[in-house]
């Protein structure tokens, strides 16, 4: 027998199912006419026409993309878990064992690039758990929905040409683009601009394989060298922080880092500051990363020393709990390897 009650819950999940249904008409019936408008201007742009045509006939807007953005780890997850779930005695194990099958290349690449073999396998731990998990998202419509989102259009719309201008000059292949929900390839997670301006050929067959092993270390390892990441150069400290510090000091967005100077400046605000044993010249800046994101989370602890090596992981992914993770398990590899 059916209670008023529950029909009355009945039509309230009718009424959001046709609610949701009809959101979701509306966007992909926008979407078709956003597609019409983009290959219009990715053609302007110089993009031959088969191409356009062919690579985003296929384009479709997928409602998870959207989702995924609205839902990343790195804008609900405290950092003491977020970092303890991708710094796992497993992860480590995994990547010792890669090493030790590619030993030989790893090496190379490292003495070649000057770029430490243990940033090299944390940053493929965590984007792909070493290329176990490379996703299987249609990477052509997953950048078509996040341009045709409006929060960060702009960026998505500049990928998407970019990926079908690689696309038109044969460096990619269009018939292999899948990966992440949010448009990267490959075993570290490149986004278009960044297999174009990065990416590299190592094995010289005249084919950019970012799922293999040689070119997507070779890449990274570029990558990373040509932002300016100093080997053997400090990345982070956990500090504990005295009351006495001015808040104009902490940093809690990972957007841009404010007030680095010199370590020595901060040596009256942090407990314990002699046993850093750290150079006075040194600069650095303080980051206290759940403050603006963890309702309630205190303001002056976690809180960790940056230094410059750590915004460059942060050009990588702009996320102050991903650059401390990438950190923590280079470290936790150093010990292993």
């Amino acid at each position: 027998m059916i209670t008023k009650k529950m029909f009355n819950i009945f039509k309230l999940v009718l009424f959001f199912y046709i609610t949701i249904s009809t959101i979701c008409s509306a966007s992909e019936h926008n979407f078709e006419n956003w597609l019409i408008n983009f290959k219009k201007e990715a053609i302007n742009s110089g993009i031959s026409k088969p191409v356009v045509n062919g690579v985003m006939s296929k384009a479709r807007f997928l409602p998870k993309v959207i989702e995924y953005d609205r839902y990343q780890p790195e804008f609900y997850e405290d950092t003491f878990t977020y970092i303890k779930k991708r710094t796992s005695r497993k992860k480590i194990f995994e990547g010792v064992k890669l090493y030790k099958k590619e030993k030989k290349l790893i090496d190379k690449i490292e003495n070649e690039f000057q770029i430490e073999k243990e940033l090299l396998l944390a940053l493929m731990g965590i984007e792909t758990n070493f290329g176990k998990y490379l996703g299987k998202m249609d990477i052509i419509s997953s950048l078509a929905t996040l341009s045709f989102d409006k929060r960060r259009s702009n960026f998505f719309t500049k990928e998407l040409l970019i990926l079908l201008n690689l696309v038109d000059e044969q460096v990619i292949n269009k018939d292999i683009l899948f990966g992440s929900w949010a448009g990267a390839f490959g075993n570290f997670q490149f986004m278009p601009r960044t297999i174009r301006d990065y990416a590299i050929d190592y094995n010289s067959n005249k084919t950019i394989e970012l799922k293999k092993t040689q070119d997507s270390f070779a890449s990274a390892a570029n990558y990373l060298k040509k932002i300016g990441w100093k080997k053997n150069q400090p990345c982070f400290y956990k500090i504990k922080l005295r009351n006495n510090i001015p808040h104009k000091y902490l940093n809690s967005s990972a957007r841009e880092i404010k007030n680095k100077m010199k370590v020595n400046s901060f040596k009256n605000y942090i407990f314990d500051f002699e046993n850093l044993n750290l150079s006075k010249n040194l600069k650095a800046a303080i980051i206290i990363p759940d403050k603006d994101i963890i309702p309630g989370a205190k303001t002056l602890s976690p809180a960790y020393l940056i230094f410059d090596n750590y915004e460059k992981i942060l050009t990588w992914n702009r996320s102050l709990r991903f650059a401390l993770a990438v950190c923590t398990l280079k470290s936790n590899f150093k010990n292993e390897i």
